[in-house]
């Protein structure tokens, strides 16, 4: 025994090394967490890029609680979360997707004549490695009436509750449509009825790179005062002070 330090056994020393774990697992938690709201809502950017790192379960727990928090038309909550991690549904889902974000890249580039660039290379690695991404989310609708053009009012806002929260936890997503590609396969293949909607595609995992600052227009252009087109005087100097 070394002065000062006592001795463990091999069981005991297992214990304390678990106990500390968990204690900085804890600490490293309620640091992420700890993120300015407004922060976040500055600086969350889609993430593509992930490492192999899994998403921890008490953290996927705490992200989809969040998410659920998010409101919706009457207070229905018609939102349902459908997670794909590593089951064999999960797995061969996954590669159903794979090929349909391909496809969908693909298209993309060729119709909206895509360069070289950071953000192509991006975007291709990320349908190319769709497979190795440790969380997707199929955010689903559960309708309670016929599908119309204001339902996303009740699905959209639980999707940004989701992606914030994931900031918060350190984690990274994009949401993505490129399922609807192949919604008919995924409908048969994880058994979700018909009377459901496959509003959005979230994946989810620890970033390889970081979130903000964002790049994004100016207020003076995304902002009218009384009628279409006309500027916002008092809209002027936000992006200045965001900056």
């Amino acid at each position: 025994m070394r002065a000062g330090l006592p001795e463990y056994s091999g069981d005991e020393s297992l214990r304390v090394v678990l106990t500390c774990h968990k204690a900085l697992r804890s600490f490293a938690v309620e640091a992420k967490a700890a993120v300015d709201l407004l922060e976040g809502l500055a600086t969350t950017r889609s993430i593509r890029r992930y490492t192999d790192e899994s998403v921890d379960l008490d953290d996927l727990r705490s992200i989809l609680w969040h998410a659920g928090r998010a409101p919706s038309g009457s207070n229905r909550q018609p939102f349902r979360f459908l997670v794909l991690r590593d089951g064999s549904a999960a797995r061969e889902a996954k590669s159903v997707l794979g090929t349909a974000f391909r496809a969908g890249w693909a298209a993309k580039r060729a119709s909206d004549g895509y360069r070289a660039s950071r953000f192509a290379d991006s975007m291709q690695r990320y349908v190319d490695r769709f497979e190795r991404v440790p969380v997707v989310i199929l955010v689903c609708l559960d309708r309670y009436r016929a599908p119309n053009a204001m339902e996303g009012a009740s699905v959209y806002p639980a999707c940004q509750n989701l992606l914030l929260a994931a900031r918060a936890h350190g984690y990274g997503g994009a949401l993505t449509m490129w399922h609807l590609g192949v919604e008919a396969e995924l409908r048969q293949l994880l058994a979700i009825p018909e009377h459901v909607g496959l509003s959005a595609c979230i994946t989810l995992g620890v970033p390889e790179g970081h979130h903000g600052p964002l790049r994004r227009k100016p207020l003076r252009e995304i902002v009218f005062d009384d009628q279409w087109g006309e500027p916002a005087a008092w809209a002027e100097g936000q992006d200045d002070l965001a900056d």
